[in-house]
């Protein structure tokens, strides 16, 4: 059905043989059709595949409204507003109605009176998915007039009485009525905002000033909360739990390689003429490691949690780092380094939440996760006693220096008087470029002074390693 070939009136669409499904049975059908052709329910969301999304097919499926209970950056909100895929690509509506009445039954008083008058020569509209959804965070000043509507004195000044229903001015959830209505933060709505709610979703009748009209409003109702918001005695009413269908809980990436995707995909991609950057994995892994670690850090504080955009914003600001040397020192390759990670301070320190409050108590948390990621890392890669070779060059009085404004060719002139680095640049897939030779050589001596095999030193802005 093209738009030139679709019905305009009532009495057309009644002739095509159009049927009007209900919220859940449209999102059923074409979630149906998307597990039968093999597609992606949300495009995107990675590391849910084996838990969360399941949950949600079958919460669709039986067609129960949804909770989301998690912590920040779980893509909560990502997800609610991803199920809009999963409507109709256009629906009909009675042409002009402020809530996309349904053209066979017609629920708003512009409507009903749409229809007796003009019966099935009653225009109709056809609306695109898109705004069929609805959104709100919820705050303790939302009223009832925010979600469900209030009288509009400029109606009643028209000459309209109080108890006639056009003098309405309908609110965001009937305006959402044969779509998805998402409520983020449902614990923040005060307790008589959530007795509204739960008219609009199980009585279906709504008073506005005193006004009693009856709204049986086809929605689909997704909500998000913070798991300890939403345990809390008194913070939403029982009633209001007791209808939301299914509570499926979202989680933190559960392995750093799902850590590294999301990193990945969500960062900011500039690129800068004349410059080619270049990520070893190793970096990667350690950026996503911070995080996990974070996460299990006993300094900071869980109850908010660690959102993956920590990932995001370090492994930004790492490569922000490395391409600001870069640009200075007129390298057209560039590749961070472990000097390069003390850049991630302040994309960190601002999103975790301590025990114990203060600059310097954050800083020295941070520092500490990034030992710790590092060493980590190391430990997968290689084991210390392999660069027994290496460390005896050391025992002999040699030193290496190391900076994040060094260029990488000094790397590559010190590699040649270091023996025993050769395959560990290797095993790291550091050749092919003195910026990932550079890299290679930081992390590897960093991890060794972690394992406790070298000394370092700082020297004027430079890090030295001896024995």
């Amino acid at each position: 059905m093209t738009i030139t070939t679709r019905p305009r009136t009532i009495g057309e669409l009644r002739d095509s043989g159009y049927k009007v499904l209900s919220i859940k049975e449209e999102m059923r059908k074409n979630l149906i059709e998307k597990i039968r052709k093999g597609e992606e329910l949300f495009p995107g969301i990675i590391g849910y595949e084996e838990t969360v999304i399941p949950q949600i097919e079958n919460a669709i499926l039986s067609g129960q409204d949804i909770i989301f209970l998690g912590e920040r950056g779980q893509a909560k909100t990502r997800m609610a507003r991803s199920l809009v895929n999963l409507l109709d690509e256009y629906v009909p509506i009675i042409a002009g109605s402020e809530i996309n009445d349904n053209p066979f039954e017609p629920i708003s008083k512009y409507a009903r009176d749409k229809v007796a008058e003009l019966g099935d020569r009653t225009e109709i509209e056809w609306i695109p998915r898109e705004r069929r959804y609805g959104e709100k965070l919820a705050t303790p000043d939302i009223t009832i007039s925010d979600l469900i509507g209030e009288v509009d004195p400029i109606r009643v000044a028209e000459g309209r009485y109080l108890s006639d229903e056009l003098t309405i001015h309908y609110g965001l959830i009937p305006r959402t009525n044969r779509g998805i209505f998402c409520i983020n933060e449902l614990p923040d709505l005060a307790e008589r905002i959530q007795v509204g709610l739960l008219n609009i979703m199980e009585e279906r009748d709504v008073q506005i000033r005193g006004y009693k009209i009856r709204l049986p409003l086809d929605t689909f109702v997704v909500a998000s909360a913070n798991p300890e918001d939403y345990t809390n005695r008194g913070r939403i009413i029982t009633p209001l739990k007791d209808r939301i269908g299914s509570q499926i809980r979202t989680h933190y990436p559960t392995d750093v390689e799902h850590e590294i995707r999301i990193m990945e995909s969500e960062s900011n991609h500039f690129e800068t003429e004349g410059l080619e950057v270049l990520v070893p994995d190793f970096m990667k892994e350690v950026i996503a490691e911070i995080t996990h670690l974070a996460r299990r850090s006993t300094d900071i504080s869980q109850r908010s949690g660690v959102s993956v955009r920590v990932s995001v914003a370090n492994f930004e600001n790492v490569l922000s780092n490395a391409s600001r040397r870069a640009l200075r020192l007129g390298e057209r390759q560039v590749a961070p380094r472990v000097s390069d990670l003390s850049a991630i301070l302040a994309s960190t320190c601002g999103k975790i939440e301590l025990d114990a409050i203060g600059d310097v108590q954050e800083e020295r948390v941070v520092r500490k996760l990034i030992n710790m990621a590092i060493l980590n890392v190391f430990g997968q890669y290689f084991e210390a006693r392999e660069f027994d070779q290496l460390l005896a060059g050391f025992e002999r009085g040699l030193h290496v220096q190391v900076g994040d404004d060094m260029p990488a060719m000094e790397y590559v002139n010190q590699l040649s008087k270091v023996g025993g680095l050769s395959k560990a640049i290797d095993r790291l897939k550091g050749r092919g470029s003195p910026a990932t030779i550079a890299s290679s050589v930081e992390f590897i001596l960093e991890g060794l002074h972690l394992n406790r095999r070298l000394n370092k030193d700082d020297v004027r802005g430079k890090v030295r390693y001896r024995r």
